[in-house]
């Protein structure tokens, strides 16, 4: 007689616990057998027969367990992080409404980060250098408002590094970098006229200002992310850009104050700038 093909499908006792939570998901179609195990030598050997086709045939049958769907998306694609900067924003809270001690907050911060911390200003020079070209400009447009001349030179600078012509991917156009409807807005024509955009970018930073109760962390966050995204946040929305934003402009500030005859102790204070106008 030809001996019959055994199929035996065999599990170690020992090891049962450990998988069965795994194998109570895919049993459905699956008759399982467990043998008990003899004493070592004794007895005979198993030969296990498996039939290829007939194995890949009971798999394909088999139940698949349906996958966790990804999270949703956040409302930007940084929504969550909170970029570069996280030692600042530990010492400076970004939730709450406008307090005035979180920019005393943020100034500690800036003067006195934690070993190895550091957030990378403009150079002196840099900022004279756009001084010297736009100080009349700056000077005229911050008359009468809440913004600090030195605070408008380091928005500036941030923004476009001083270029007339720049142009972000978002479309945020000239000095201050203001979108069309932020242009609009503030009745900017011709978003690469200097004069015009710093009017405008200068009204839009005051208007923040008034809004947020010169509150300027959460001014210069709505300057970055719109003010809709500060109020929806209920404060500095967790957008990794904007959270870099914010104390990149302010340790500018640290720097820029520096070019004024009085060293302004807020972004709101006054300030005369010291130095010879170009042309």
């Amino acid at each position: 007689m030809r001996p019959k093909r055994i199929l035996v499908a065999a599990i170690c006792v020992a090891c049962a616990p450990a998988f069965a939570p795994a194998q109570d998901q895919r049993q459905g179609d699956f008759t399982f057998r467990r043998i008990a195990v003899g004493e070592s030598g004794v007895g005979r050997r198993i030969t296990v027969q498996i039939d290829p086709e007939e194995q890949a045939a009971r798999l394909a049958a088999a139940p698949r367990v349906p996958q966790t769907p990804p999270p949703a998306t956040a409302e930007r694609p940084d929504a969550g992080d909170v970029g570069q900067f996280a030692w600042f924003w530990s010492a400076v809270p970004a939730a709450g409404g406008p307090d005035l001690s979180r920019f005393l907050a943020a100034r500690d911060a800036l003067l006195a980060p934690p070993t190895g911390a550091t957030i990378r200003a403009p150079r002196l020079q840099d900022l004279q250098n756009i001084a010297q070209s736009h100080a009349p400009a700056i000077l005229l447009a911050t008359i009468g408002t809440r913004v600090s001349p030195a605070l408008a030179l380091a928005v500036i600078a941030v923004e476009s590094a001083g270029r007339a012509d720049a142009v972000s991917s978002a479309n945020a156009q000239g000095l201050m970098q203001l979108i069309p409807a932020t242009a609009e807005r503030f009745g900017v024509t011709d978003p690469f006229d200097s004069t015009q955009n710093i009017t405008g970018g200068v009204q839009y930073l005051n208007w923040l200002m008034e809004r947020f109760d010169n509150d300027v962390v959460l001014a210069l966050a709505g300057y970055n992310a719109g003010e809709g995204a500060v109020e929806r946040n209920d404060g500095v929305p967790p957008y990794a850009e904007t959270r870099d934003y914010v104390p990149k402009v302010l340790a500018a500030w640290q720097v820029a104050r520096g070019l004024c005859a009085t060293v302004p102790e807020l972004p709101s204070d006054p300030c005369v700038f010291k130095v010879a106008q170009s042309g």
